[in-house]
């Protein structure tokens, strides 16, 4: 029976391990993803802000891209999230839903790859924001005199700046848990 009380064609056993698949995977990705993604966020947050309040133009100019990259890692985390909520959802119509709109393997494979697109791209988005900044803090350091006593710490890395290269790799770190499990649902779908 399906939600409305009404007689539905029995599922293939296949599709049965689809959807249960597509709803254990959906889960698991979508949580993962979710809470390291907020925490992403919440480091990217505090650095742009430690990095304006602490009004070292030469830092701050060259963190831009850093930043954009960042920025851009996380918005493709959250349309990675939108697929993962929508794994769910297409396991609860193969599961549930009428057979008429059950949605073909071909269209659910898709669904997938895109969002595999989307964690790609969002991982080479954090990938290229993190190289970005570690080039502007070894260009920090690198400025540094050898062998003498620093006496100005603000010529010396500062904790904003490492948030900032930590938001980057908690986002590479999500997308390659979308990867990963993406790759799974397609080993899985397609037998």
């Amino acid at each position: 029976m399906n939600r409305d009380g009404e007689l539905a064609a029995p599922l293939s056993q296949g599709a049965v391990k689809a959807a249960s698949t597509l709803r254990m995977a959906g889960n698991i990705g979508f949580w993962l993803q979710l809470v390291f993604g907020v925490l992403a966020a919440v480091l990217l947050l505090l650095a742009a802000a430690g990095l304006t309040a602490a009004g070292d133009t030469k830092t701050i100019q060259g963190a831009g891209f850093s930043l954009f990259c960042a920025t851009g890692g996380i918005l493709a985390l959250i349309i990675s999230l939108i697929f993962f909520f929508r794994y769910r959802k297409i396991a609860q119509l193969i599961q549930y839903g009428d057979p008429a709109i059950r949605p073909h393997k071909k269209s659910t494979l898709q669904a997938i790859k895109l969002g595999l697109v989307a964690n790609l791209l969002g991982m080479l988005l954090a990938i290229l924001g993190a190289e970005s900044f570690v080039g502007v803090l070894w260009q920090k350091l690198s400025s540094l005199p050898q062998g003498t006593t620093i006496y100005n710490t603000s010529q010396l890395p500062q904790p904003n700046e490492i948030l900032l290269v930590l938001a980057n790799t908690h986002t590479i770190f999500c997308h390659f848990i979308g990867i990963v499990i993406a790759l799974l649902l397609l080993d899985r779908l397609n037998k």
